[in-house]
């Protein structure tokens, strides 16, 4: 959308236009290779070490933090 990654989260009728999520590089990354899969928190950090300079402390805090984000609006 207008040149932005985003998530457009579905309401209880369709679509709410105003319930949208906007991906970094790094949130779409891990959207597109954990799409339609199911996942720990540990697979999460894997793939954050394995394509990012992070340490495997700084990935884990990140993607507990991913995760938790993706269980507030409700998309896991």
């Amino acid at each position: 959308m207008a040149g932005e990654h985003v998530v457009i989260m579905q309401g209880r009728k369709g679509v709410d236009m105003t319930r949208i999520i906007s991906l970094n590089e790094s949130s779409l990354y891990l959207w597109e290779s954990l799409q339609g899969k199911e996942f720990e928190v540990e697979d999460v950090a894997r793939l954050l070490t394995g394509r990012y300079e992070v340490d495997a402390a700084t990935a884990a805090r990140d993607a507990a933090a991913w995760v938790e984000k993706l269980r507030e609006c409700k998309l896991i």
